[in-house]
């Protein structure tokens, strides 16, 4: 039940059914890094709907989108995403692995939720403060290429937050609660072992193999992992073996890392061993080696003052309200996955495990999950230099894992809608309140110096790095 009605949660509801049918554009057409044409063709037009300022391929990347409204106050900035993944096409609504397209795209992480959820709230509180004449300025980003291409990244870099006062996101989940500000440092770094060629029978020792050293550097780096911090990750894939003739030394290989630890300079740090452990590979093998760094995130920085606000605006809404319809199609998801995808869940958000429970019907609370297992988000970059608050809106079965098939076939139900608007909610409501006392925005900002500590931001996309765009562009 609705508790502590707000003005700005019937704003939503009145928008919500064009929100719907965008959402829904945007998983008909999933797109990969950094060629979100459609997605981001459709936003910015919803957005001139609405009366934005618009703008379009900021930060020189093409599918980026900008919409704001206001002339002077505060800045609030509402971060949204509509990438896909490769690989994961489904058809809608199936509770079986269906692909729509062979070797096609899916939104396996709700990306088209989440861009058109925080398009939809900006709209709404866009409205709020013209009819309260309430003085403040609200902005869209529509951010590309968050699976692997760090879009948020180049756009900080490129300062496109640095007037920003205070940022949001949401992501689908299968609970609906306060994100706990947790997340790995990460950067994708590729390394290109160049050697000579001869032939393998009768001039072997007139050859220097490239793939030598990708495996030498593969085997090192599997013995560093003795010798670091347990929660950092490292990666890897080989992408070029330099042929497929056994019967000639390869002249070149390429291997690309994926490094990852609970914070940036730690992260830095160990980015700096695995060049070591490359640059000992082709001593080893007398080749050379120059590496690329392709995307970087920083890890999360929490804010609390921002986080309580929020947490306390979720209560006051209530979860996001189910029938006994998504109930039952919700279930013929669950009963595709595993207890343990079910039982995870519960853990990872820190909640109560309830049996036979197929959708959230709690606000779970902050600070209560487990965060043993975290992985990487652009979001992270942003919370370095804005001080940034997450929320996590229920759209989809518990226990649907990230990333998968059955996550894209719930992309359009019913429940995804409604798990979508009650985010958009939450989060416009809780951009009035600091609208209304900037006092609040001025503790956010203290605690984000807290958090900092005087710790000077590297962003882990260095200015050399150039986003990894398609060949040819629109």
């Amino acid at each position: 039940m609705v508790k502590n009605h707000h003005d700005i949660w019937d704003i939503v509801d009145g928008k919500s059914a064009a929100y719907f049918e965008l959402s829904d554009t945007v998983w008909d057409h999933p797109e990969t890094n950094f060629e979100e044409y459609a997605s981001s063709d459709a936003h910015a037009a919803m957005l001139e709907a609405e009366g934005f300022r618009v703008s379009r391929g900021v930060a020189g990347l093409p599918t980026t989108v900008m919409g704001e409204a206001g002339d002077e106050g505060p800045i609030i900035a509402i971060l949204g995403e509509y990438d896909a993944l490769p690989g994961l096409s489904q058809m809608a609504g199936v509770a079986e692995e269906l692909p729509k397209e062979a070797g096609g795209h899916g939104h396996g992480c709700g990306h088209n939720l989440l861009g058109t959820g925080s398009l939809l709230a900006v709209a709404a509180v866009k409205d709020y403060l013209a009819a309260h004449g309430i003085k403040g300025r609200v902005r869209y980003y529509g951010c590309p290429a968050e699976e692997g291409g760090s879009g948020k990244g180049f756009m900080v870099r490129e300062g496109l937050f640095d007037d920003v006062d205070i940022a949001f996101c949401w992501h689908p989940a299968p609970f609906a609660g306060v994100n706990d500000p947790v997340s790995i440092a990460c950067n994708e770094i590729t390394f290109h072992f160049t050697g000579r060629a001869a032939r393998a029978a009768s001039a072997p020792h007139l050859g220097r193999s490239a793939l030598d050293a990708v495996e030498l550097m593969n085997v090192c780096a599997n013995y560093m992992r003795e010798h670091m911090p347990s929660s950092a990750r490292i990666h890897y894939a080989v992408m070029d073996t330099g042929g497929f003739a056994p019967n000639v030394v390869q002249a070149k290989a390429v291997v690309r890392y994926l490094i990852r630890a609970r914070s940036l300079p730690e992260m830095q740090s160990l980015l700096e061993r695995v060049k070591k452990i490359a640059d000992g590979a082709a001593l080893m093998t007398e080749t050379t080696v120059r590496s690329e760094i392709v995307s970087g995130d920083a890890n999360l920085i929490g804010n609390v003052p921002l986080e309580l606000l929020m947490q306390r605006e979720l209560e006051r809404l209530g979860p996001p309200v189910f029938d006994e319809k998504d109930q039952e199609t919700a279930r013929r998801f669950q009963a595709t996955l595993t207890k343990e995808d079910i039982s995870d869940a519960f853990r990872r958000f820190g909640a109560e495990p309830k049996a036979d429970l197929a959708l959230c019907d709690a606000i779970y609370q902050p600070y209560h999950g487990d965060n043993s297992l975290v992985g990487s988000t652009d979001v992270g970059t942003v919370s370095w230099v804005v001080p940034t608050v997450q929320m996590r809106g229920a759209t989809c079965a518990i226990g649907t894992p990230l990333h998968s098939w059955q996550m894209v076939a719930q992309g359009k139900l019913p429940a995804a809608h409604k798990g979508m608007a009650h985010a958009a909610k939450v989060m416009g409501s809780t951009a009035v309140e600091l609208f209304r006392n900037p006092d609040r925005i001025a503790e956010a900002k203290r605690d984000h110096a807290r958090k900092l500590d005087g710790v000077t931001f590297v962003n882990p996309i260095p200015d050399s790095v150039q986003p990894a765009l398609p060949v040819e562009t629109k």
